[in-house]
């Protein structure tokens, strides 16, 4: 199979989804939403905390990270090698989103302020929505500066998504801990890893930019409402 998928979202009527593993193409993804009666939707992705609420599918990439939409016939994806993919979806007013998380983006509240255009446009309440969080780099693997961390703490971040590296100024990172965290303070009750989910950079069928620098490739995670 090209891509797992969360159970929780599985049982919502009409909502395709899936976190791709490496093998998962563009053209492959295109050829999966065709067939599914859905047009692709695609960002240019720019390390923001930008959110694009659409209601059909745009004419171009636009730049952003994050996509929203209530209308059935898109297929909303966003492309990853170790930072984190997050699929919402409001399963009471069937609503989705799909969130391209990396540091930056991570500390800038992408994945909270998603799930708060998400409210202020449809009325959605955080308490239905549904989080899959999909492979990212594991804890054990992300480390990062003084800086980032500094970064993240300045921003409101708990400091418990860090842990010290054993080297000076280093600590690593729990990317998908520190979303979960800004889920939380969103109101979101459901969070969890999709069942298949792991380290990007530990698993070699996955792509990571840190393991293969610009030779790595792109994983693709979607969600959508074809009814």
């Amino acid at each position: 199979m090209l891509f797992s998928i969360d159970e929780r979202l599985s049982r919502i009527p009409g909502l395709v989804h899936g976190f791709g593993r490496g093998d998962l193409t563009e053209e492959g993804l295109r050829t999966f939403a065709l067939g599914r009666g859905l047009r692709l939707v695609l960002l240019d992705q720019i390390h923001s905390d930008i959110i694009h609420i659409i209601e059909e599918a745009p004419a171009g990439r636009l730049p952003g990270d994050a996509l929203a939409t209530n209308a059935p016939g898109l297929l909303l994806a966003v492309k990853t090698a170790d930072c984190l993919p997050v699929l919402l979806a409001d399963f009471r007013l069937r609503v989705v989103a799909a969130v391209h998380a990396g540091w930056r983006g991570t500390r800038l509240r992408i994945v909270e302020k998603t799930v708060r255009a998400m409210a202020g446009r449809f009325g959605t309440d955080p308490a239905d929505v549904i989080a899959a969080l999909g492979p990212g780099i594991g804890a054990s693997c992300y480390e990062v500066g003084e800086e980032v961390r500094s970064e993240f703490l300045s921003a409101g971040l708990p400091g418990s998504v860090f842990a010290p590296a054993g080297r000076p100024g280093k600590h690593f990172l729990d990317l998908a801990e520190a979303n979960a965290s800004l889920l939380r303070a969103a109101g979101v009750p459901e969070i969890a890893p999709a069942g298949d989910s792991g380290c990007t950079h530990c698993d070699p069928r996955m792509h990571s930019f840190r393991r293969d620098r610009d030779a790595s490739r792109r994983m693709f995670s979607f969600i959508g409402l074809s009814s």
